[in-house]
């Protein structure tokens, strides 16, 4: 059998920038097929991977354009250290709707109270919501 369909069918999604496709649509393939998976859903399960990586990597890109000293999340952040801390608006400043609403956001403290960390943490979250990111430290 020849090996046209594959080298074509890989070209094809090269141009079309499916690295994704590309790289699982014959395991899973196999996977469906082993399965009985019929064929709309083996393409619902192929483009969800392409959908997942590529916004794995959109949020990457994001991280990097966005120049962060360090890489922080809320999620390691000790807010029981600091219980004047308002947990919950750190929480909800992390869902990003001020920045829709163009509200700026000021974290005023002592050194070494957590206000880099938090900022951090609320541009991870920021690029995790598809929004563009660029650190500048005072």
């Amino acid at each position: 059998m020849s090996d046209t369909p594959q080298v074509l069918l890989a070209h094809h999604l090269k141009a079309l920038k499916l690295p994704t496709l590309l790289r699982e649509y014959d395991k899973l393939a196999q996977q469906c097929a082993a399965e009985g998976t019929d064929h709309p859903r083996y393409l619902l399960r192929l483009s969800e991977l392409e959908l997942i990586e590529r916004e794995r990597r959109m949020v990457e890109r994001r991280i990097k354009e966005a120049r962060f000293p360090a890489v922080k999340s809320l999620d390691s952040f000790d807010f029981t250290a600091i219980p004047s801390l308002n947990k919950t608006l750190v929480l909800e400043l992390a869902r990003c709707e001020y920045v829709v609403r163009r509200e700026n956001v000021i974290a005023v403290g002592n050194s070494g109270t957590g206000k880099s960390h938090v900022a951090l943490g609320l541009g991870l979250a920021a690029c995790q919501k598809g929004l563009s990111v660029a650190w500048q430290s005072m």
